[in-house]
């Protein structure tokens, strides 16, 4: 294993984990600034207010992305295991 083969994967796992976090955090943040909205226009400043909607806008989102989610990493642990023999050398 070079040094070069190091960065090189890890390049690729941290590329996967954005790519899989980001729909996820989009769906918090857009739930978040909606709800920021709405308490700045009826000035109502309940804390727990924020937390529901950001919740179940990320598990809706989560729900849906799941099975595009789940291919993403199951090609990339299927293309760990199938490359090891070559890893090794």
């Amino acid at each position: 294993m070079t040094p070069e083969f190091v960065v090189e994967f890890a390049k690729q796992a941290i590329t996967l984990t954005i790519y899989l976090s980001m729909p996820m955090l989009g769906l918090g943040l857009i739930a978040g600034l909606i709800v920021s909205v709405f308490q700045a226009v009826t000035q109502i400043q309940e804390m727990t207010l924020t937390f529901v909607p950001k919740i179940i806008a990320v598990f809706l989102g989560l729900l849906f992305a799941a099975p595009w989610m789940l291919e993403r990493i199951t090609s990339f642990t299927i293309h760990v295991f199938e490359s090891i023999p070559t890893y090794i050398r």
